[in-house]
């Protein structure tokens, strides 16, 4: 039933229930109202209680109102199938309606309308809704203060969504709409700015704080919309021309624009200290503006550079920027959010990509002015500009104030640190760098000293020796001196890379960075912490001589008392240990502590990222070390508690899963040994249930523990089925379970085919003609190790997905190269059925599916399969390896044993083919079998998957049985079935190629 006018007195008796506080009131009012949400009139109801005069002063209930008017719009504006939607009709007069109303007095109620025109502005402009923006224009044109202020929120929000749409017709829509918008918005943003700085010169004149919040609401609307009009401009220069990083057409509005705004910058800063007192609105105000229009800024640079790199607007840009960093005003100093932005904008001026000069060739027709010509002609000149912005003498100033004030730890760092230690730990993180103010000076000075390493390497190393001169290591005070060498310790950490041509690593820490290790008092923390991170961050030049004293003084950097110290440590160490140059021998005697101080630090952190960074230098130790057998039973008690307590932590499930499965590979055929631990979490991993996030590192554990195991558990015997729901649901993991099928069928054996023979049937029908070529030669080598293992049974199993196979090889495009790999794979198993179960095959090439399937592939009626797999062989035979050649060479001999005059116009062929293989013999053994002996010889052999797959192969009857011997026997058969027109067929083979058949015969 649909809800009307009359429904009104109802909806908002339902709506001021829904917000009493007796419950009996509350509940039925809730209960009716999402009972209503869906039927055809209600959102209708809810605008006109919203948008009602007489209950403007109702503001409670008609924020209620605006809330269920959101949701219904998100649910139902789009017409669904399970649902009714909201009609046509509705929708019309609910857009009329919103439009008309756009001068709501309440600022959450504004902001939830235009939320929602912008969120059906997405679906209906401007097919549905063609008249919006001329609408929102026109009403522009009359509007008060208020009005204005909350259309161009409706713009902003309408804007910001539109331009998120990709599609090339949506694109052309959001220029347009950028074209009628950007004057206005300009013209009013102009003047708003001198409406405010008018103002704000009259409040600088007023001390009293009362009076300006009671006397200056409408001053301070016009600065809302002012921001929001810088919002709106950003948003129409940005995504409202294409970026002329690749057009290269010049965008006017840049060159208009950012000088204006970095003026309002310098406009509105001299009343930031001023305010700070008797105007707190106006003050955050100018705080929050500031660093607006700085990222404004910076955004415009990131998507139109060369724009941005004009004459009249970078060099104006990055020299305030620059002399906002290096002398910014006292008041300025505290302001860290707009310095950082200072250093964002001077940060990415330096390492963009279009400001470097390309090295390119000449242009060889110098009167045609190539694309990369263009480019070319504006780097440099940008380049040159930037050149004259940062002599020497700046570059090495800019280097002096970012190492000696902004990496300096103050006292609230300080008391951060002491406060949370962790926290304070991991707001080093790149992904950190924007948001805190040291992160973000070390971030500029490490882009700084890539693009002036020449330069700046003696300027920091002199930094460097200063402040080691002016501070030893038996200074415990947290003085200046000491902070100083903290923060030169930090900017030779950072660019280990280049300033490793200007200071030896050995020297540095034998002479300094060994000696402040045995200073043991509490403050010592701030340098034992900067130590830790120079150690990991120059793994690279640390050479076999000082590998030893630095893993002992990472060890010693593990056991301090600070909880930051130690994660920095743990963090250096995960480097070391994963180098290439890491040396087992060195550390082997520190493996005992080092288990011992990383579990105990597993417990002492509390934050996720902690745990997941502990976890990540656990599990390269355990990847890493070497025997980890005696450190076992400690590892699976710290698995089993680590895996409770990380209980709904996803991120921390998957780093946790990781470890493990290095731990499996590590422990090798002992891995039983943490089967307690490991099965009950490879089952959760595996439920159905299970976050998906868990299930690509469960199944590579799973896999692991397959690999890895020495004989089948019968636990794992059940889990197979789990095989078979997850690649029901997709294939993205199909390589995975390929490899662990393969491990099933090689350890499980008999009891396993018997168990599971219906999912095994069931897992090769369903991948099987389901999957691309990539996905089929992942598992066709599996479908083969099932033929070797049960050469009788196994085909009769999966006689389906054989089929399918038959098809592919018949029917199968040969143009592209891994279509080719999988037919010749395909027709190498079939040929090794052939072999070792004749009989099936041929059953299975006459079955009335087989004729049905291949007819609905397009293959001709009355061929016979088998002559035609017998031509798919022969040609195929040089696209496989050499035991793939033999299974041919067999298949093909076995060829010559049917009565079928046919065979003997293929003789010439098949005995070519038998030929080659046998004189190829010396090609016994693949690479890969190859590397395999030899790696048995050098150590003993214990039961695994690997060592049971070689066991296969060296007994698979294609190894033992003796082709030459097969295919004498055979052509003597054929000769006796074929009698004289055998005589003829040979006698139409090449005198060279009887020569070489006799010779590989041994024929006289």
């Amino acid at each position: 039933m649909a809800l009307s006018v009359s429904d009104l007195p109802a909806m908002y008796t339902l709506l001021s229930n829904s917000l009493s506080g007796d419950e009996a009131l509350r509940k039925p009012a809730e209960s009716t109202l999402a009972q209503s949400e869906n039927l055809p009139g209600f959102s209708s109801c809810l605008m006109e209680v919203i948008t009602a005069k007489d209950l403007v002063s109702q503001t409670d209930v008609r924020l209620m109102a605006s809330l269920y008017f959101k949701n219904s719009i998100n649910r139902y504006w789009r017409n669904k199938r399970d649902s009714q939607g909201i009609t046509n009709e509705e929708k019309s007069h609910l857009r009329q309606k919103l439009l008309s109303h756009l001068r709501e007095e309440n600022y959450q109620i504004a902001l939830t309308l235009a939320v929602l025109i912008s969120k059906i502005a997405r679906i209906d402009y401007p097919k549905e809704w063609p008249e919006l923006f001329s609408v929102l224009a026109q009403q522009l044109q009359s509007a008060d203060v208020i009005s204005s202020h909350r259309i161009f929120m409706i713009l902003f929000r309408t804007l910001k969504e539109l331009s998120t749409k990709r599609l090339t017709s949506d694109q052309r829509n959001f220029a347009e709409i950028s074209s009628q918008f950007f004057d206005y918005s300009w013209h009013l943003w102009q003047s708003d700015m001198q409406t405010i700085l008018n103002g704000f010169s009259s409040l600088a004149q007023i001390t009293t704080s009362n009076a300006s919040e009671h006397h200056h609401d409408e001053l301070y609307l016009i600065c809302e919309r002012w921001f929001l009009c810088s919002k709106i401009i950003r948003q129409l220069i940005v995504s409202g021309f294409p970026s002329d990083e690749k057009s290269l057409q010049e965008v006017q509005p840049v060159k208009e624009v950012c000088p204006m705004l970095l003026k309002a910058i310098q406009s509105l800063l001299p009343y930031y200290s001023s305010f700070a007192e008797h105007h707190r609105k106006f003050f955050e105000f100018i705080r929050k503006a500031c660093t607006k229009v700085m990222k404004i800024l910076v955004a415009i640079q990131m998507r139109h550079p060369y724009s941005f790199g004009d004459q009249c607007v970078l060099p104006l840009v990055m020299d305030f920027c620059l002399n906002k960093i290096t002398d910014p005003e006292p008041e300025i100093m505290s302001f860290d959010q707009f310095l950082i932005q200072c250093m964002s904008m001077a940060k990415i001026v330096l390492e963009c990509k279009e400001y470097k000069p390309i090295m390119t060739g000449r242009v060889i027709d110098e009167n045609v002015v190539t694309l990369e010509q263009r480019k070319k002609n504006i780097s440099g000149a940008v380049a040159g500009v930037l050149t004259s912005l940062l002599p020497n003498d700046r570059v090495v100033l800019l280097c002096n104030v970012l190492i000696r004030r902004y990496f300096v730890l103050t006292a609230s760092d300080l008391e951060e640190w002491h406060q949370n230690p962790e926290s304070f730990h991991h707001e080093q993180d790149a992904v950190l760098w924007s948001e805190k103010l040291r992160p973000c000076a070390e971030a500029l000075y490490i882009v700084l000293f890539h693009n002036h390493s020449q330069l700046l390497g003696p300027v920091v190393v002199s930094i460097l020796q200063e402040a080691m001169n002016g501070c030893p290591p038996s200074v415990t005070d947290i003085t200046s001196g000491l902070l100083l060498k903290d923060a030169a310790y930090g900017a030779a950490a950072y660019i280990y890379y280049e300033l490793s041509n200007y200071l030896s690593f050995k020297d540095w820490f034998n002479n300094a960075l060994s000696l402040e290790l045995t200073n043991d008092h509490p403050n010592m923390r701030i340098i034992h912490r900067k130590v830790a991170l120079i150690l990991g961050q120059w793994v690279s030049e640390i050479k076999d001589d000082t590998k030893r004293p630095v893993y002992c003084a990472l060890i010693r950097l593990l056991q301090d008392r600070d909880l930051c110290v130690r994660l920095a440590a743990s963090r250096s160490l995960y480097f070391h240990i994963e180098d290439a140059a890491f040396s087992q021998q060195e550390f082997s005697d520190l493996l005992p502590v080092c288990w011992k101080l990383s579990f105990k630090l597993v417990e002492d952190v509390q934050e996720f990222d902690s745990k997941v960074q502990v976890l990540n230098t656990i599990s390269v130790l355990i990847a890493y070390v070497g025997d980890i057998i005696p450190y076992a039973n400690e590892l699976v008690q710290f698995f089993q508690k680590s895996w409770e307590e990380s209980s709904g932590e996803s991120l921390l499930q998957i780093q946790l899963l990781t470890a493990l499965r290095n731990f499996v590979v590590a422990l090798g055929y002992k891995s039983p040994m943490c089967y307690s631990v490991l099965l009950p979490i490879l089952v959760s991993g595996l439920d159905v249930n299970s976050p998906d996030e868990l299930l690509e590192d469960s199944m590579q554990l799973w896999e692991a523990t397959i690999s890895n195991a020495p004989s089948m558990a019968p636990q794992m015997l059940g889990y197979f089925p789990s095989l078979v729901d997850i690649l029901e649901r997709s294939f993205d993991h199909l390589k995975v379970a390929a490899s662990i099928i393969e491990g099933y069928i090689i350890l499980g054996g008999p009891e396993f085919l018997s168990m599971h023979a219906s999912s095994v049937a069931k897992l090769f029908d369903l991948v099987v003609g389901n999957v691309n070529d990539r996905g089929l030669l992942s598992i066709l080598p599996v479908i083969d190790v099932l033929i070797q293992c049960s050469p009788s049974d196994g085909p009769q199993l999966i006689s389906s997905a054989l089929q399918k196979m038959i098809v592919i090889c018949l029917t199968g495009d040969d143009r592209v190269p891994t279509s080719t790999a999988v037919k010749a794979s395909a027709a190498a198993t079939l040929a090794r059925i052939l072999v070792t179960n004749t009989n099936f095959l041929a059953q299975l090439a006459s079955e009335p599916s087989l004729v049905q399937l291949l007819q609905n592939a397009g293959f001709p009626v009355g061929e016979n399969i088998l002559l035609c797999l017998v031509d798919i062989w022969l040609d195929k035979v040089d696209n496989v390896n050499y035991i793939q050649k033999k299974t041919f060479g067999f298949a093909l001999s076995i060829i010559l044993t049917l009565r079928l005059p046919q065979v003997l116009d293929k003789l010439d062929q098949i005995l070519s083919v038998c030929t080659s293989v046998i004189l190829g013999g010396s090609e016994d053994t693949t690479e890969d079998e190859s590397s395999s002996d030899s790696m048995s010889s050098s150590r003993p052999q214990f039961p695994s998957k690997e060592y049971r797959r070689r066991q296969i192969k060296i007994s698979d009857p294609i190894n033992q049985l003796s082709l030459e011997k097969l295919v004498r026997e055979n052509l003597q058969t054929c000769a006796s079935l074929h009698g004289e027109a055998f005589n003829t067929a040979m006698g139409r083979m090449h005198p060279a190629a009887l020569a070489q058949l006799k010779q590989a015969l041994k024929m006289t």
